[in-house]
């Protein structure tokens, strides 16, 4: 073994075990990485030199518009979940699907999809789950295993339906390796991936991942209850109105955000600032009747600007490269002022009901967690390859049978093992910087690529002992639920997900497919 080896190894052993101890994952990741650096530039080992390049690294991460999107979407989801928006749609979704054991188990799935799409807020949406509909689903007789693994399953969709926190995070990983592997093979000007392509291409295995979740609901319940369609058509008017006011904000929502994306008119960090004006609509609806009725008339007079707006009607004019004050565009500054302004004036009823301020406090946490654990994975990553890691995983994968597909192979099994132990975030800002330009010189599409992780990730969400789902079940679940009940409930869902993986491997089209057509 190399001397670079075993300093690596150590390293590996130093970080893990931090991690198992106990220490906070950043000062883990960031702090054992750094010792053993200086240990081993005691014996000549390490070149210290490497560290005059964090400060850059940290200023790239900082200053990188796309990540700009994580913070937005993070408070778009809060917002959502602060405002009881989602347990409302929740409960009159159940209300109108009755209380029978198929129909009940169905709309955990549903809404759980629907949830993910608006908000993909993990612990939020598990914790509103367990604490609406295991009541419900236990009353109905289904059993004990069956709930809470349907609730965990279903509460960590919202990691792979966009817009998803995991995509963009991909996204901006992916990109980098991709450019950097195409650079090594000689493609100095390759088409970027964007996370516009992940989103399009994580649709329809999302989809596809729910269609699974929904099947195998249906056939362990058959003939256990109506289906969800008889139920809602024979609701009352009055429940049908409550569900549908409930439910067509949210997909509102959805269609203003991935669409904005999907078509092109918005860059996902424009669209997540899109989604956070819509959410506090949203949110302020459900407060009072009087801001109910000014975020209606907000949303239809911005929705009335974007129709002017593609028309070629509506905007500023620019003469010599300076604004011309014709009519046209003085209409276009008052009309823009005035949906502004009926925004702002909704955001008293939201600060009086004490939802904004969580929600900005809790949008502050998690942003803070996230861009810890990044730039943490930064000073990882560059020890890393202070030691020559980068040149020992190209070794170790090119000696790999299969080729691509096998270093493929590799890397899944490698990411779904570390889901046992470790965040998603920190998989990606670890696995991928170091994998993925060694994987991505070959023909692999980096959509499909990207996708293939994200499905794999959302194990991690439910694998013990550290899976996060299991955690914030745990927290509402009732004591006659044993934590050892809840580990065996997953087991079938874990086994769906790599179902899903399995499927989207084989058939490469169901990620690529999208992209290819929208963009």
């Amino acid at each position: 073994m190399t001397a670079d080896l075993m300093w690596l190894c150590l390293m590996a052993v130093a970080v893990f075990g931090c991690i198992l101890s106990g220490v906070p994952v950043l000062l883990a990741i960031a702090g054992a990485p750094t010792l053993v650096a200086v240990l081993a530039s005691l014996s000549g080992a390490f070149d210290l030199v490497y560290f005059q390049a964090i400060p850059q690294r940290l200023f790239g991460i900082m200053s990188n518009p796309l990540l700009l999107a994580v913070p937005l979407f993070v408070f778009m989801g809060v917002l959502l979940e602060k405002s009881k928006q989602a347990e409302r749609m929740l409960e009159s979704l159940t209300e109108a699907l009755g209380g029978r054991k198929s129909s009940l188990a169905l709309s955990v799935v549903l809404v759980s999809a629907l949830i993910a799409a608006s908000t993909g807020i993990i612990g939020a949406t598990i914790v509103m789950l367990g604490t609406i509909t295991l009541p419900a689903l236990l009353r109905a007789g289904v059993g004990k295993q069956m709930s809470s693994g349907l609730i965990c399953a279903s509460g960590t969709l919202g990691q792979i339906i966009p817009p998803s926190i995991v995509l963009i995070l991909l996204g901006d990983q992916i990109s980098n390796a991709y450019f950097e592997a195409q650079q090594e093979a000689g493609n100095f000007a390759p088409d970027p991936v964007t996370v516009g392509d992940l989103f399009a291409g994580a649709l329809l295995p999302g989809l596809l991942l729910v269609s699974l979740y929904a099947a195998y609901v249906s056939v362990r319940l058959r003939g256990a209850g109506a289906t969800t369609g008889q139920q809602v058509a024979g609701a009352s008017p009055e429940l049908k109105g409550r569900l549908l006011r409930n439910i067509a904000p949210t997909l509102g929502l959805i269609v203003a955000v991935l669409g904005s994306i999907l078509i092109g008119v918005a860059t996902p960090t424009e669209a997540a600032s899109v989604g956070v004006a819509g959410a506090i609509l949203i949110a302020a609806a459900n407060q009072t009747s009087v801001a109910a009725r000014i975020a209606l008339l907000c949303a239809a007079l911005t929705t009335f600007l974007l129709l002017l707006r593609q028309a070629g009607v509506f905007g500023l004019e620019f003469e010599g490269g300076k604004i011309v004050w014709s009519a046209g565009t003085l209409l276009s500054v008052g009309l823009t002022a005035t949906a502004f302004g009926l925004l702002l004036s909704i955001m008293a009823p939201l600060m009086k009901s004490g939802v904004l301020f969580p929600a900005l406090r809790e949008t502050v946490t998690v942003t803070g967690m996230i861009f810890g654990i990044v730039m943490a994975a930064s000073i990882l990553s560059l020890v890393f390859r202070g030691f020559n890691g980068d040149e020992h995983v190209a070794e170790f994968l090119e000696a790999v049978p299969g080729g691509p597909m096998g270093m493929l192979v590799v890397t899944m099994l490698v990411i779904f093992l570390l889901g046992f132990i470790l965040e998603f975030v920190e998989i990606i800002f670890i696995v991928v910087p170091i994998v993925g330009p060694i994987i991505l010189q070959s023909d692999i599409s980096p959509v499909w690529f990207a996708v293939l992780i994200a499905l794999n990730l959302q194990t991690s969400f439910l694998t013990p002992p550290f899976g996060f789902a299991l955690f914030y079940f745990r927290s509402v679940a009732p004591a006659e639920i044993r934590t050892s009940e809840i580990y065996m409930s997953v087991i079938p869902f874990v086994l769906i997900q790599l179902l899903a993986l399995a499927t989207v491997a084989l058939f490469p089209p169901l990620a690529t497919w999208l992209p290819s057509v929208l963009f």
